[in-house]
């Protein structure tokens, strides 16, 4: 059901770099990302859906997050194909969650569960992973539009390229010669901080992403840039 992880490039990343990833979040984002992460939880939640569903959650921060709004859906689930992720995403639950949360180890690409299910999907800070030169991208697309029931909405946080291009070379060099070395040197794993340096740099700008989005089926999408354009929100509505 999960694919085999030579189809899957960043599985052996994903599954070697879970003790130092919160804290390399924080360091790249400079905090910023705990602000747009409750954005995101905030649009999963507008249209009050029962279900919600964590794509690539990681630790589990997204799902943690619209756990604790007061008007948390009847059911949260996390889905993750690092199974190491996901541990750590159980134990940080146990401490910091408002309500229950599923976590399930599986692939975005091939999710274990019926057509409409979900009343919206977040992804908060891996979309980029599930899109830049994936091959595996349009497959995983057409599975969240499955998921999402007639009404659904898909809500993205990610990285994104900045409007300004002196603001853009700044945030550049700050992945390059900052986050990049630091990331490999605190991860002990270098590998995954040159993709990441390499994905942000040449990753797509929001409105390819609202086309990509409309071309998989969505009818609407709208977004807005975060963080001076560093980050970007996107709502695709079903």
């Amino acid at each position: 059901m999960y694919g085999s992880s030579d189809h899957r490039p960043l599985y052996k990343i994903f599954n070697q770099v879970p003790q130092r990833y919160d804290i390399l979040n924080r360091i790249m984002t400079l905090i910023l990302d705990e602000g747009c992460r409750r954005k995101a939880a905030s649009a999963c939640l507008a249209k009050q859906p029962s279900r919600v569903l964590d794509l690539c959650t990681g630790t589990g921060d997204l799902a943690i997050r619209i756990s604790q709004h007061s008007n948390s859906p009847d059911e949260i689930l996390g889905l993750d194909f690092s199974a190491p992720m996901l541990e750590i995403a159980r134990t940080k639950t146990r401490k910091k969650a408002g309500k229950p949360i599923e976590y399930m180890l599986g692939d975005a690409s091939e999710m274990p569960f019926p057509d409409k299910h979900f009343g919206s999907v977040g992804i908060a800070f891996a979309f980029r992973n599930l899109t830049f030169h994936n091959p595996l991208k349009n497959k995983s697309l057409a599975e969240v539009h499955r998921v999402l029931d007639d009404k659904g909405r898909f809500v993205i946080i990610e990285s994104s390229q900045p409007k300004s291009k002196v603001f853009r070379q700044f945030w550049l060099i700050y992945i390059r010669y900052i986050v990049k070395p630091l990331g490999g040197w605190i991860s002990g794993h270098k590998g995954a901080y040159n993709y990441l340096a390499h994905s942000v740099k040449n990753y797509y700008h929001p409105e390819e992403i609202k086309d990509m989005l409309l071309d998989t089926g969505f009818k609407r999408v709208e977004y807005r840039r975060l963080m001076g354009g560093v980050a970007a929100l996107h709502i695709a509505h079903k």
